[in-house]
């Protein structure tokens, strides 16, 4: 049987470095998936266009593959993952990724749907202060994206917080369990070290 755990939580929340961390020592037997993979090829569409997409609602998603590659992957499957460029918001090829033990899902929407929540079998939502996730999003955008400041700062208004705040937030009450953010990191580091002590169990039985 493969176990499924799904991450989620606002941008820059730190549910990538959450999954890493949770799978460190045991990556020949976890898979690590980012669903920032299966945003929608907008190939079709000019430069200016595609800018102009909301990238924090659960439509920009294309859920007609992602849903059914998961249940693929749970069954046993390899599959063909989309390999995604925020650069040019287009598929750049694919990305064989085969079945293991345990799958990690990390992303926004990764709570979202009731589909990939019933697949779940241990759901957790990170839980960060939004100032420290625009200033994670920001030098993030500016390094690896190469946005403007004033870009990154006019997308954090217009729909990353208000997206967050209707889509997002709300399916912090659909997790089994909440890790916290604060000032210490005592409280997280606590929280990750208890689901690793989980994947042991998991992994040893």
């Amino acid at each position: 049987m493969v176990f499924l755990i799904t991450i989620a939580g606002g941008s820059g929340s730190g549910k990538t470095n959450a999954a890493r961390i949770i799978g460190r020592g045991h990556e020949s037997d976890i898979t690590l998936i980012s669903m920032d993979n299966y945003y929608k090829d907008l190939q079709k569409f000019k430069p200016s266009a595609r800018n102009k997409v909301n990238f924090d609602h659960p439509d920009a998603l294309d859920w007609v593959l992602f849903i059914p590659q998961m249940e693929e992957l749970l069954k046993g499957n390899s599959i063909q993952m989309p390999k995604y460029s925020f650069l040019t918001h287009t598929r750049k090829g694919h990305i064989l990724v085969k079945p293991k033990k345990i799958i990690i899902v990390e992303g926004i929407f990764a709570l979202y749907d009731n589909r990939i929540n019933s697949l779940a079998n241990l759901r957790i939502f990170i839980d960060t202060d939004a100032d420290i996730c625009f200033i994670r999003r920001l030098r993030r955008d500016l390094k690896q994206r190469k946005r403007s400041p004033e870009s990154v700062i006019q997308q954090w208004l217009k729909t990353v917080k208000p997206m967050y705040d209707q889509y997002v937030g709300p399916t912090k009450k659909r997790a089994h369990i909440i890790i916290p953010e604060d000032p210490e990191e005592g409280m997280r580091d606590t929280a990750i070290d208890i689901i690793m002590s989980k994947i042991k169990n998991i992994l040893q039985n």
